[in-house]
């Protein structure tokens, strides 16, 4: 039995399923999960001494690989002041001057612990700005597992909202109306049915977590329109998309500007943080400014606060990293795309800049409902194959890659070739 077996076995006798995130479990790809103890650079290693080309990057804000020499001495110079103060600092000053200078929609910021606490407290603002109750999400957007968010669409895009999780109440369901990404028509049918009732419409503008969906031509555009129409804010949840695809987001690359936008890790290094910004006048409602009320004791963490400026400082003034992104994802892409052809596949690789996903269906996947026509079972024996060729994938066919500028040319070639062969391998073990 390997070491992470044998971790594995004793988490599961103290952690609920063995892990502290469900997705970490691999129960979607088969086997059991591989305990990581150190990453540098483009490689992870685990607890058993086996290397891994790093395809996640801790899920999108290690664009600039792991334990990144900056980002790392901010740390070790951060922590000799101590750890938590819970009151202001200097950090947290320069971090919101640098995120309103580098987000084309953001006046005002407020630091928080997670994308999924940045999310909440979006949506709260956006209910008290407004005074109404009700908001739109996309079928498989996930925006961290608050309650408004953990909901199903029921029979189809208009019906009332049912709990996707046991926890969630009714009541909350029933102010989450849900709609299939990239189909404006619903949306606005949604609005038609709740005149003056809908806050918001929160979605992330490239989609990460049904695996990577991008927004067809026009439609970020008209969701920004249907919000103008029937007085909604639209939020941009940016919490993979920012700083990756363009120093301001995706907002940034799509030119739309949303009324408020979610921020996660990335403004920490990678170390636990988020945020909400937006319009100075949507801001000003939140407490002590207005009565929104919302805190939290390690908000600006004076250590993340440090590492995300490390990282930020860098990506504005290396503009020459999202090029080299631009360059790494192309060439992985063509690469995997020529070794599909090689085994006579037509599957569906959805690619935009650093982020990237292999669909086993031969479907175009603009939504969730097409998303779930994959062969996930093939996809299965298609990680387990790349991660026995040392490239860590997502677990999930839902969930969208990110890459790092610390992959090389040789790197990628690796990556290329352990796919072909990965492929070959998940086929034949059909």
């Amino acid at each position: 039995m390997t070491t992470s077996e044998q971790l594995f076995e004793k988490a599961k006798t103290l952690i609920p399923g063995g892990v502290n995130s469900p997705v970490r479990a691999f129960r979607a790809v088969g086997g059991n999960p591989i305990f990581i103890k150190s990453a540098k650079g483009p490689y992870l290693y685990d607890e058993d001494g086996r290397q891994y080309i790093e395809l996640i990057n801790s899920w999108g804000p290690m664009i600039l690989g792991h334990a990144f020499e900056p980002v790392e001495k901010a740390v070790r110079d951060a922590v000799q002041y101590s750890f938590s103060f819970g009151a202001p600092t200097r950090k947290e000053v320069e971090m919101a001057e640098l995120i309103v200078d580098m987000v084309p929609s953001v006046e005002k910021v407020r630091m928080v612990n997670s994308g999924t606490e940045a999310t909440m407290a979006a949506i709260r603002v956006a209910r008290g700005y407004t005074g109404r109750d009700k908001i739109i999400k996309f079928e498989g957007c996930y925006h961290g597992h608050g309650d408004s968010f953990l909901i199903a669409a029921g029979s189809g895009a208009v019906t009332m909202g049912v709990p996707d999780s046991p926890g969630v109440t009714k009541a909350t369901a029933a102010d989450t109306l849900t709609a299939p990404f990239n189909d404006l028509a619903a949306v606005e049918k949604l609005l038609i049915n709740n005149q003056s009732q809908v806050a918001a419409i929160i979605l992330e503008p490239v989609v990460g977590n049904m695996g990577c969906v991008l927004p067809e031509p026009g439609f970020l555009e008209g969701v920004r329109s249907l919000c103008d129409q029937y007085g909604a804010l639209l939020i941009f949840d940016e919490v993979m998309t920012g700083f990756r695809l363009a120093k301001g987001g995706a907002q940034e690359r799509f030119g739309i500007t949303p009324d408020l936008t979610t921020m996660g890790k990335i403004i920490g290094g990678g170390m636990p943080v988020g945020a909400y910004g937006g319009r100075a006048d949507i801001m000003n409602v939140v407490s002590p400014a207005g009565p929104v009320y919302q805190a939290g004791t390690l908000s600006g963490n004076p250590i993340a606060m440090s590492a995300g400026l490390a990282m930020l400082r860098h990506l504005q003034e290396h503009p020459e990293v999202y090029t080299r992104l631009e360059e790494i994802g192309t060439k992985l892409v063509d690469g995997f795309r020529a070794g599909l052809a090689k085994t006579g596949l037509t599957y569906t690789i959805n690619h935009i800049g650093s982020m990237f996903t292999l669909f086993m269906t031969d479907r175009a996947v603009t939504n969730f409902s097409e998303a779930k026509t994959s062969d996930l079972a093939l996809f299965g024996r298609y990680f387990q194959a790349m991660l026995k060729r040392g490239v860590y994938l997502a677990p999930s066919q839902f969930e969208s890659l990110f890459l790092s500028v610390a992959l090389s040319d040789d790197l990628v070639s690796q990556i290329i070739q352990a796919n072909e062969e990965s492929l070959q391998e998940a086929l034949a073990g059909a």
